[in-house]
């Protein structure tokens, strides 16, 4: 009689041994986040180094009492408030900078980085969180143990936890109860052509307060505008240099 495993520690087998398996046109595999086929990039669209997604934030366009691209956010990929601030997600917040000395204040979003270097994939032990070539930090939900590692390393603390229990989610954005979480600019909307939610409807809005483009082209609204004007990293001091940048702090 063969012997009979644990369905966990089936299933963390089988994903740990790299096979391949397609059900209902969604492919998984051990370390990479796919989605449907209709919203999958053709192979002759691969992602790669080549391009650098990148996001520039003018803090002086970025009022206090503005949460556009919070509640885009929010909605796009279904995060609910439970009622519960310490536990709920979160992948945008919005946050004050004030100048004891001056007085002048600014109000900006923080959300995940996007770091040329991410604290996050190198402590993450399963190989859950990773970044794609193109820059962008993900975490593979397949495979997050939910030990909270990479919460713990990242400087913005722009990671969540999925406590609770899920309803309504969306198809281009599976979440799992147990999984650590985070802003992934939208990337089924970037490899769809589309510009993530946030950046959207900051412009829907008249606010225009979010550049969205490729870091690496010369030619790119993003790059003109790093190269024209002075920008900040947030923690500069720790050399991740993360993809989102800051303008007018």
């Amino acid at each position: 009689m063969s012997e009979q495993k644990h369905p966990d520690l089936a299933r963390r087998e089988f994903l740990s041994s790299g096979a391949k398996l397609t059900v209902a046109g969604v492919t998984l595999a051990s370390g990479v986040t796919l989605y449907t086929a209709a919203q999958a990039k053709p192979a002759e669209e691969a992602v790669t180094s080549k391009v650098r997604w990148g996001l520039l934030i003018d803090t002086t366009k970025c009022s206090n009492g503005c949460n556009a691209c919070v509640s885009a956010c929010n909605e796009w990929n279904g995060l609910e408030s439970k009622g519960r601030p310490t536990t709920d997600a979160q992948w945008i917040r919005k946050v004050e900078l004030k100048n004891k000395s001056t007085g002048m204040s600014h109000s900006l979003p923080v959300m995940c980085q996007h770091c040329e270097k991410p604290p996050c994939v190198d402590v993450c032990p399963t190989g859950a969180s990773m970044k794609r070539a193109d820059g962008i930090v993900l975490v593979d939900r397949h495979i997050c143990i939910g030990c909270r590692y990479c919460m713990m390393a990242c400087p913005y603390k722009a990671r969540s936890f999925v406590h609770e229990d899920l309803e309504n989610q969306r198809p281009h954005q599976p979440r799992g109860k147990g999984c650590v979480e985070a802003c992934n600019l939208c990337v089924s909307r970037v490899d769809g052509g589309q510009l993530p939610a946030c950046v959207e409807k900051c412009s829907a809005e008249g606010h225009n307060a979010m550049i969205f483009g490729d870091l690496n082209d010369p030619t790119s609204a993003i790059a003109q505008a790093v190269k024209q004007y002075p920008t900040r990293q947030i923690r500069e001091d720790l050399d991740l240099n993360p993809g989102v940048r800051y303008q007018g702090i």
